[in-house]
C-alpha cells in the first residue's frame, strides 16, 4: 500500500512535447499537452483511499520511467544530427543570462477564457529571445481547493459538488480555448483523470476527518496544473511553439514554518538544468505555487506564492527582468480606495517595496524579492487589462542623487495604512535600567501568538508601547497581567494599558534616510489637519516613519499626509454657503484667481459643495467655476446641511474650510460642529460673534485648543484689517482705551451724501439700488448692525458684553421700524425727512456733521452706537463714499494721535476681498508661502 501511494504522487513525466502525439496513442493514460509531467492515477484509487498521511510522507518520488527516457532519445535523434559529443552537450545546456525574461500571472489575469487568450497574447507578443510565463490557478479556484479539503476534513460530502464544479468550469474553458483536436483532447483526459484522482483523495480525508500538510498541499496545487497546460495550448494555438513546466519538478524549497519555505537555489538549479536537457524550448510556460521538498514530496510556496515562483524562476534563469501581472496599473502612492488622488509610483527600491508591504499596501511580498535582488534583477508590476501603462518598477537603487537636487517630497515614495490595530503600553519606574524587562514583555506575547506590529520605547526606559491587531490584544493584556502580576503587586510596574480602535499610517521612502525636513512635514501635516498622534516609531535606517493614530481618522491622516507630498503644498477643499451677492462675487474671484494661485503660491483651490437655504450642488473633485450657476440651477439637489457637511468630509483633500456668506444665525449654530469635525470657518457672518456670549467663548475656545481656524475679518471692515489690527495690539501687550469708528459702509454712504443736495429718504433708496444697504435698509438704519461690529471688537478687546448691553440710539421712529414689508417702509420713509433734516441743519450751522458711530470704552466696560456730531475738521467727517474709518486710542496711541484705519466698507467686491484675504490668510497657516 505504501508503494501504491508513492507512485500516486510522483507525477513521473512521459514523452517529451515533439513525441506528445505517437506517446498518447500508445498510452492513453499518459497525456502531455506539450510537456511531459501529468500523469493519469486513475485505477489507482484505492489505493489512495487506504492510504495514510504517514506512508506519504516518507516516500520519495521515483525518478521518471525507462519508456519516457526512451521516448526523449528517440525523438532528440530525429531533430538532430550530430556526430561530436560535445556539441550535442552544447545543445542541451541551458542558456542563463538578459535573453530570458519572466512573467508571472496571477489568478484575476487568467480567469477565463477570454482572459487566457489576452495572456497568451502577451507571450506571444513579447519580442524577448527567451520567456517563461508563470501562472496561477485560475481566479478563485485556490479558495475552492481549501474549501474542498475543509468540507472533506469536517466530513461534509458537498465537496463533491464543488468538485464537479471545478471539472465543469475547467472543460468548458479548455472547449471555449482550444475548440477542438489532439490538444483539448488530451486535456480533458487529463482533467478527468485529475478529477478521478482527487475526489479519491479527498474521500480518503473524508474517512479519516483530517489531511496532513503534504496532503493539502497536493491538493490545492492542480489549480496551477490545469492553468498551465490550458495556457501553453493556447500558445501554441497563436502559432508561438512552448512547453510547459510542473514545477515541482525543477524548484525545490525546505519548509520552515506553516507558511514560510526557503527556496534551495542549488538543488533547484540542478534540477532546472536537467529538465531544459530534456525539454530545450524557448518559451516555458510555469505551474506558479507549487514546489517540491528535498524529498521529493509536493508542497506549496503558500499564500502568494506564484509570485514567489516568478522570482525564483527569473534567479536561476539570471532572467533581465521579472514582470508580474494583475489587475492595477502598477503601485500607488496611497490606498487609490481611500485616497482618489493617489499616483502610480514610476519606480521603488527593494527596500521601499518591503516597507509598503508590510504596512499593508498591495506590493510584492518582501520573501518575493529576495531570490531577485541577489542578482539585482528589476521587478515591474503591470496591469494585464491595459498593457500601455508602463506599471512600476521594484529594483536596486542607482547612483544617488546630490540630496540637494531631490525635492523634499521625492524622498517619500508612498503611504500605507494597518487598520484595528490596539495599542498595548507597560509602565511603570521600576522598568528603567532593569535588563531583561522589554525581553519578559515580548516573550510573554510571543508565548500567545499575538503579532507585534510596532515598538516604541522612549530612552528613559520608564515604558515600552507596542502595537497589535486589536483581535489579539485581550489575549496580550491578560497575559501581561499573569507574568507581570507580582511586579504589578510591588509597584515596579504601574499598568498594563489597552488603547484600542487604532491605525497605524507608515510614510515609506528610501531617501527619507538623514535628509532634514522629511518628518517636520509630515507631522505638520498631521497636527494641521487636527490628527492626534498617539505613538510614534522610526528605525535607525529610516525607511520608513510610522505613527499611530485612532481608527477614526484613518482616513484623513492619510489623506493629510499624501496631499502634502504628492499634491499641491496646500490644498483646500471649500464648501460655500450662501451664493447670495457676496458669496457669488467671491465664486468668480476664486475663478479669476485659482490658476496663479495654484502656480505662483501652490494654493490648490477646489470648491466641493456651495448651498444656498433651498437648493446646493456637490462635486467629488471640485466644481467647475465658470459654470458654477448653471450647474446649480440644473443639477442642483434640495439643500441638506447634514450631507453638505458629510461630504465636505469624503473628498481626498485633507483641508476643508467652510465659508459662510450668509447673515443667517441657523447656519452660524454650526460652526461648533464645523469645528469639531476639523474645518476652518471664514465668514462675514456676525451673527456667531455678536451672539450670547457663552456661545462665542465656547467657539473661540475650541479654536484655541485645536488647529483648527477661525477667520471672520470681513465681520466688521469689510476689507478692512479692523479685527487683525486690534487683535495684532492686543497680543503685542497694548492697553485699548477705546475704540470708534464709522464701521457701517451703507450709513458712511448715506451721511456723506447727506449734505443738503437729496433729501435722507431719496439717498436711502439709492443706496439700496447700489447694494449697499441689506435686503431690508432698516438693519443697516436701525443701528444694529453696528452694534453687532461694536459687540465683536468689545469682545476681541476682552470685555464679556451681550448685545443687549450696547446702548443704541434710535434714528428712525417706531412708526416706521414696526412696517412688515421693505416696500411699504421705503414708500412711507420720506415723512422722516423732515425731522432728519432739521437735526442736519443744526449741525451744519455749527460747523459739524453728522455721523453715526460705534464705540468700545474699554475704561468703561461698555459699548454705545450714537447719531453724533463731529467738527468737519475731524477725520471722522472727511469720509466719501462707502469709506469706513476707525480710530484706535491706546497706551501707544493717544487721544491726539490715534491709529486710525480707513477704506471702503461696503459693497459685494471689497466684502469678497475681505473674505478671500481670510482665506489666503489660512493657507499662508497651513503651509503655503505668505
Amino acid at each position: 500500500m505504501a508503494m501504491a501511494m508513492s507512485m500516486s504522487l510522483s507525477l513521473p513525466s512521459s514523452s517529451s512535447p515533439s513525441s506528445s502525439s505517437s506517446s498518447a496513442a500508445s498510452t492513453p493514460t499518459r497525456s502531455v499537452l506539450g510537456s511531459p509531467h501529468l500523469v493519469s492515477l486513475k485505477g489507482r484509487a484505492d489505493s489512495l483511499a487506504a492510504s495514510t498521511s504517514g506512508s506519504f510522507t516518507r516516500l520519495p518520488r521515483p525518478s521518471p520511467c525507462k519508456s519516457q527516457c526512451q521516448s526523449i532519445g528517440r525523438e532528440r535523434s530525429k531533430r538532430t544530427v550530430v556526430a561530436a559529443s560535445a556539441e550535442k552537450s552544447t545543445e542541451q545546456v541551458l542558456p542563463r543570462g538578459a535573453s530570458w525574461t519572466v512573467h508571472k500571472f496571477g489568478g484575476t489575469c487568467v480567469g477565463n477564457a477570454e482572459r487566457i487568450q489576452n495572456v497568451a497574447k502577451i507571450i506571444v507578443e513579447d519580442s524577448s529571445v527567451r520567456k517563461v510565463a508563470v501562472v496561477s490557478a485560475m481566479s478563485k479556484v485556490t479558495d475552492m481547493m481549501y474549501d474542498l479539503l475543509q468540507k472533506a476534513q469536517a466530513r461534509d460530502d458537498s465537496y463533491s459538488a464543488t468538485l464537479d464544479t471545478l471539472y465543469k468550469n475547467h472543460k468548458e474553458t479548455a472547449i471555449t480555448l482550444l475548440e477542438d483536436g489532439q490538444d483539448l483532447n488530451k486535456f480533458l483526459g487529463v482533467l478527468e483523470a485529475d478529477i478521478n484522482n482527487l475526489r479519491a483523495m479527498l474521500r480518503a480525508i473524508f474517512i479519516a476527518g483530517h489531511a496532513t500538510e503534504p496532503f493539502e498541499d497536493w491538493v490545492v496545487g492542480h489549480g496551477e496544473l490545469w492553468s498551465a497546460q490550458l495556457l501553453a495550448a493556447t500558445v501554441r494555438k497563436m502559432g508561438l511553439p512552448c512547453v510547459w513546466m510542473d514545477a515541482r519538478d525543477v524548484i525545490v524549497v525546505t519548509p520552515t514554518g506553516k507558511q514560510q519555505v526557503d527556496p534551495d537555489f542549488e538543488a533547484s538549479e540542478e534540477k532546472l538544468d536537467k529538465w531544459y536537457s530534456r525539454f530545450p524550448s524557448d518559451t516555458v510556460i510555469v505551474t506558479g505555487f507549487i514546489a517540491s521538498t528535498p524529498d521529493n514530496i509536493p508542497t506549496t510556496l503558500k499564500r502568494d506564492g506564484s509570485d514567489l515562483s516568478a522570482a525564483i524562476m527569473g534567479a536561476l534563469l539570471k532572467a533581465s527582468k521579472v514582470t508580474i501581472w494583475t489587475d492595477v496599473d502598477g503601485v500607488y502612492s496611497a490606498d487609490p480606495r481611500k485616497v482618489s488622488e493617489a499616483v502610480i509610483l514610476k519606480s521603488l527600491s527593494y527596500q521601499e517595496a518591503w516597507e509598503m508591504s508590510y504596512f499593508g499596501a498591495n506590493v510584492l511580498h518582501p520573501r518575493t524579492t529576495i531570490p531577485v535582488m541577489k542578482h539585482n534583477i528589476p521587478v515591474t508590476i503591470r496591469n494585464v487589462f491595459n498593457v500601455a501603462a508602463p506599471g512600476t518598477e521594484i529594483r536596486g537603487v542607482s547612483e544617488s542623487k546630490p540630496l540637494e537636487s531631490i525635492a523634499t517630497m521625492d524622498f517619500v515614495k508612498g503611504f500605507t495604512t494597518v487598520d484595528n490595530i490596539a495599542l498595548v503600553n507597560v509602565e511603570g519606574t521600576g522598568m528603567a535600567g532593569v535588563p531583561g524587562t522589554a525581553s519578559d514583555i515580548f516573550d510573554t506575547v510571543k508565548g500567545v501568538g499575538a503579532n507585534v506590529v510596532m515598538i516604541s520605547q522612549a530612552s528613559s526606559e520608564h515604558s515600552v508601547c507596542f502595537a497589535v491587531p486589536e483581535k489579539e490584544v485581550d489575549t496580550v493584556r491578560l497575559a501581561l497581567l499573569t507574568r507581570f502580576r507580582r511586579d504589578l503587586d510591588a509597584g515596579r510596574i504601574s499598568k498594563v494599558e489597552v488603547v484600542k480602535n487604532c491605525c497605524i499610517l507608515a510614510a515609506v521612502g528610501q531617501r527619507m534616510a538623514s535628509t532634514p525636513g522629511v518628518s517636520a512635514t509630515l507631522f505638520t501635516a498631521l497636527a494641521k489637519a487636527n490628527i492626534n498622534v498617539r505613538a510614534i516609531a522610526q528605525g535607525c535606517s529610516e525607511y520608513n516613519i510610522t505613527v499611530v493614530v485612532d481608527q477614526n481618522d484613518s482616513i484623513r491622516a492619510l489623506k493629510a499626509v499624501h496631499s502634502r507630498f504628492y499634491l499641491s503644498r496646500t490644498p483646500l477643499a471649500v464648501g460655500l454657503v450662501g451664493p447670495g451677492l457676496i458669496g457669488k462675487t467671491l465664486l468668480d474671484q476664486f475663478k479669476d484667481q485659482a490658476a496663479s494661485l495654484k502656480e505662483e503660491f501652490h494654493i490648490d483651490l477646489r470648491v466641493m459643495g456651495i448651498t444656498d437655504s433651498n437648493t446646493m450642488y456637490l462635486d467629488d473633485t471640485g466644481i467647475d467655476l465658470a459654470n458654477w450657476r448653471e450647474l446649480i440651477e440644473t443639477k442642483g439637489v434640495p439643500a441638506d446641511m447634514s450631507k453638505f457637511t458629510a461630504h465636505l468630509q469624503s473628498h481626498s483633500l485633507p483641508n476643508t474650510v467652510i465659508i459662510d456668506c450668509t447673515a443667517s444665525a441657523k447656519v452660524a449654530e454650526n460652526y461648533y460642529q464645523w469645528m469639531e469635525k476639523g474645518m476652518h470657518i471664514i465668514t462675514p457672518n456676525k451673527k456667531a460673534n455678536s451672539g450670547p456670549y457663552d456661545q462665542y467663548a465656547k467657539l473661540k475656545e475650541l479654536q484655541r485648543q485645536s488647529y483648527t481656524h477661525y477667520f471672520y475679518e470681513a465681520t466688521v471692515g469689510a476689507g478692512l484689517p479692523i479685527v487683525s489690527t486690534l487683535r495684532g495690539l492686543v497680543e503685542t501687550g497694548d492697553k485699548i482705551v477705546k475704540v470708534e469708528g464709522i464701521f457701517s459702509g451703507t450709513l458712511s454712504y448715506i451721511f456723506n451724501s447727506f449734505n443738503g443736495t437729496k433729501t435722507f429718504s431719496e439717498i436711502v433708496k439709492e443706496a439700496k439700488a447700489s447694494g449697499y444697504t441689506e435686503p431690508d435698509p432698516r438693519d443697516d438704519l436701525s443701528g444694529m448692525d453696528v452694534a453687532r461690529k461694536v459687540i465683536i471688537l468689545a469682545r476681541e478687546c476682552g470685555l464679556q458684553l451681550e448685545l443687549g448691553d450696547i446702548e443704541i440710539d434710535k434714528l428712525l421712529p417706531e412708526s416706521l421700524s414696526a412696517i412688515d414689508s421693505v416696500e411699504e417702509f421705503l414708500e412711507k420713509l420720506p415723512s422722516f425727512d423732515a425731522d432728519i433734516e432739521a437735526r442736519r441743519k443744526e449741525a451744519d450751522a455749527a460747523g459739524e456733521v453728522l455721523r453715526f458711530i460705534g464705540i468700545v470704552d474699554v475704561t468703561a466696560n461698555k459699548g454705545a452706537v450714537k447719531l453724533v456730531r463731529r467738527s468737519k475738521s475731524d477725520p471722522f467727517a472727511q469720509l466719501s463714499g462707502t469709506d469706513n474709518i476707525i480710530a484706535f486710542t491706546s497706551a501707544r496711541y493717544s487721544k491726539l494721535q490715534r491709529l486710525i484705519v480707513r477704506g471702503p466698507g461696503a459693497g459685494a467686491e471689497v466684502t469678497a476681498a475681505g473674505v478671500f484675504s481670510d482665506l489666503l490668510r489660512l493657507a499662508s497657516y497651513l503651509g503655503a508661502p505668505s
